[in-house]
């Protein structure tokens, strides 16, 4: 594999030899994540692939996500070169993507997810409950701010930005920076993939903390108009995965959100009395702690999407647009 810059040159043909050109963006963690997708493309199919490296909005602004824009500012730029012909195929972590399709392409395959929980990362060793009131907790997505002052611990929460050792460095003894947190909250997927379990101190509960709608699970998107290249990645499909996935972002989009506002949705196969059944859990909490509504729903893999959709209409009946508009 070789990693090459945008070129404008024509799209490569997805056939034996040809590599596949993957947009992805610079950062360690999704340069991991796309080498893992194309090596899999690769043993799965024969075609080699090579990695674009993309710069993106989100990449070159020290500004929180919300202020941005929202998710779309990580994937505007790869999107682009993606229905321009640059690139052939791009990886993105799929709680980046807006919920509304883009014209054009296509998420043609869902790989098996990584665990989609949040993880402490503390000093000391600490764990959650052991950090004491007034110990300042680093995070930069509102739903873990609001999550965190709602279960009440006097916790500072002190919003941060940058990649993952970035973050890192933000702990006393996880890694080199100021070390001037006590803690921060980051998506254990993450960790796991660039290697840095060893710095959790605690993975949370999903009582406690519920994931963000997508977390873990990764989005491989081609142009819908490229027959061949959706046949290939069609081989990396883990049913289960985008199953649950459908259901999360149903949710999410019902409720009219992204990822300024503080929507958690985290949805699980289980063994039904007919089968394999998806339980969806959502909540969505004031950004100060406040106030919270949560709700669940079970029902068949087959409709993910309703029931995403009906847990968001419960969601709204018990107030859930207020929770959202009222900011911190």
């Amino acid at each position: 594999m070789t990693e090459t810059e945008v070129q404008g040159v024509p799209a490569a043909s997805a056939v034996a030899g040809v590599p596949l050109r993957l947009g992805t963006r610079a950062s360690q963690l999704a340069r991991t994540q796309s080498q893992t997708v194309a090596d899999a493309i690769t043993a799965a199919t024969g075609v080699p692939v090579e990695l674009v490296l993309i710069s993106t909005e989100g990449d070159r602004s020290s500004a929180a996500i919300a202020q941005l824009g929202g998710t779309g500012v990580f994937v505007a730029a790869i999107r682009r070169a993606l229905l321009d012909g640059e690139v052939d195929l791009a990886v993105h972590s799929y709680k980046d993507l807006p919920t509304a399709p883009e014209p054009g392409l296509i998420l043609a395959a869902v790989p098996a997810r990584e665990d989609p929980r949040d993880a402490l990362v503390a000093r000391d060793g600490l764990t959650l409950g052991e950090l004491p009131a007034g110990s300042r907790i680093g995070t930069g997505a509102p739903r873990r701010v609001a999550q965190l002052r709602a279960l009440g611990l006097g916790l500072d929460i002190v919003p941060i930005r940058g990649n993952v050792d970035t973050r890192l460095g933000r702990v006393p003894g996880a890694g080199e920076g100021p070390g001037d947190l006590d803690a921060v909250v980051l998506a254990r997927a993450g960790l796991n993939r660039i290697g840095r379990l060893q710095h959790i101190t605690e993975t949370l509960d999903p009582l406690q903390v519920l994931p963000a709608p997508a977390q873990g699970a990764l989005a491989v998107e081609c142009r819908t108009s490229d027959a061949r290249t959706r046949e290939l990645l069609g081989r990396l499909e883990h049913a289960p995965t985008r199953a649950c996935v459908v259901a999360e972002r149903a949710t999410l989009a019902a409720l009219e959100a992204g990822c300024s506002a503080p929507v958690a949705a985290y949805a699980e196969v289980a063994e039904g009395e007919n089968g394999p059944e998806l339980y969806l859990r959502a909540s969505v909490t004031a950004l100060d702690g406040s106030d919270g509504v949560r709700g669940s729903v079970t029902g068949p893999l087959t409709e993910a999407a309703a029931l995403g959709r009906s847990l968001a209409a419960e969601l709204l009946d018990r107030g859930a647009a207020e929770l959202m508009a009222a900011g911190g």
